[in-house]
């Protein structure tokens, strides 16, 4: 019994010690500033291809193309810069002209009357001329629009990026923290058989057999509501691929803790030059300034120009040239209304643009502080936190094998190392998320 007994304990010191290792070996890596701060300040957002949007991480790098490839909000933002695109040329085109046909005679068709020399067949083309400059702003304005709605496009882009990586982090946690769950319980498994031994040869109290079944049953209770979470992100998972919600996933690939070495202050200035929805509000601007510039040329009259031939049997062929001018005449119901309207829109631009950027300077806020919190609890549970805690559980162990530390003890000091093992996985995947969801924000990538 006594040699089953060290087997057994010797079995747990060697998983405490392994629980330990593994997060003492995943402490951040160091990185030179210098070379980050170069990344962020020169790396463009992406025009064409997903290449700077992808991640080191295979695993993960083939998920993102699958979304980038699938995903229908993508898809859908796609077409419609292509649907704001193809306004440009019909912007700036003339109107169609208009082709008339047309006889003076009898009530019969085209039939002349005999002996009226004003009896005749007759056909003509007119033009409208829109003043100088009015379709050069049309199409200026359209095109204004169709950049702003690439940004937008851009955004969507790198937004179901940080969902992708948000969810496949997200997994990472979960698949982690059962893995520790299953090594806790089959740890807890030997305890009991332990606490059932002792108390068979007398040498324990029920109470210890008792706990350790309720903590056996906690530990099936916690791998059920993972197994669950786990399940959900998955579905989330693949959601955003556009596949079936049960589509195999994988396992995700390790993640290490990673420095993160920009300032708020970089974020920011970062964010203000390459946010495309920044980006997208300018070229709205744009588009209001030229409207504006419209509205004033609207003031100033459109001429319309036309041919006309005259076919007459009994009289000589005649031809006739017309220019026509549209009168501006109601500008206190139309012109002066409209530049009203223009002037309104510019500045609606302009404070939509104040207010965009201020809820971003909140959201780089609140992802960099999130971002920095977790990078500290990591950087404490692995160095810390954790080996004290396995340390700890070999302490204990030891001294309830000799008969100094009580059953109850020993598994306060493992569930204390389960809950710091999962707190530890769960900050390392709070700390990538947080830098996840920074990327869209500042519109660049800030770990490839």
């Amino acid at each position: 019994m006594k040699a089953k007994l060290t087997q057994i304990l010797i079995v747990c010191l060697v998983g405490a010690t392994t629980l330990s290792n593994v997060v003492v070996a995943q402490q951040p890596a160091t990185t030179t500033s210098t070379t980050a701060e170069t990344t962020i300040r020169d790396q463009q957002p992406i025009q064409q291809t997903p290449a700077d949007i992808t991640t080191g991480s295979p695993a993960l790098q083939q998920l993102i193309e699958q979304a980038l490839e699938n995903n229908p909000e993508i898809k859908a933002m796609q077409r419609r810069f292509d649907m704001m695109r193809a306004r440009i040329p019909q912007a700036k085109a003339l109107d169609e002209p208009t082709l008339s046909v047309g006889y003076m005679g009898n009530i019969a068709p085209f039939t002349l009357q005999k002996g009226d020399p004003s009896s005749g067949r007759s056909i003509s083309i007119s033009q409208d001329l829109p003043y100088p400059g009015k379709r050069s702003l049309k199409g200026k304005i359209a095109s204004t629009d169709a950049n702003a709605e690439w940004w937008n496009f851009e955004q969507t882009r790198r937004n179901v990026v940080a969902e992708v990586k948000d969810a496949y982090f997200d997994l990472y946690y979960l698949t982690k923290a059962m893995g520790v769950v299953n090594k806790t319980k089959t740890l807890l498994e030997q305890f009991t058989k332990i606490a059932e031994a002792r108390y068979a040869v007398g040498k324990g109290i029920q109470q210890d057999v008792l706990k350790a079944q309720v903590e056996f049953s906690k530990l099936i209770e916690q791998q059920t509501m993972l197994e669950q979470r786990k399940q959900i992100a998955e579905a989330r998972l693949n959601s955003i691929l556009y596949r079936e919600s049960d589509s195999p996933i994988g396992v995700p690939d390790e993640l290490k803790p990673r420095d993160f070495p920009y300032s708020l202050a970089e974020l920011n200035e970062t964010a203000i030059t390459n946010y495309p929805e920044l980006k997208s509000q300018r070229r709205k601007i744009e588009g209001a300034q030229y409207s504006i510039q419209l509205a004033k040329k609207d003031f100033y009259p459109d001429f319309s120009v036309g041919f006309t031939y005259i076919n007459r049997p009994a009289m000589p062929e005649m031809y006739g040239v017309t220019v026509g001018i549209k009168l501006p005449i109601y500008t206190t119901q139309k012109q002066r209304p409209a530049l009203t309207e223009a002037n309104a829109s510019f500045e609606s631009e302009k404070r939509s643009l104040e207010n965009k950027t201020t809820v971003l300077m909140f959201k780089i806020r609140d992802k960099y502080l999130a971002e920095t919190t977790a990078q500290r609890l990591v950087k404490l549970y692995s160095t810390t936190i954790v080996p004290q805690s396995s340390l700890s559980l070999e302490s204990a162990i030891a001294g309830y094998e000799v008969g100094k530390v009580d059953f109850l003890t020993l598994l306060d000091n493992l569930v204390t190392l389960l809950n710091y093992e999962l707190s530890y996985y769960e900050q390392l995947s709070n700390e990538e998320k947080a830098v996840a969801g920074l990327e869209p924000l500042v519109g660049v990538t800030l770990r490839p």
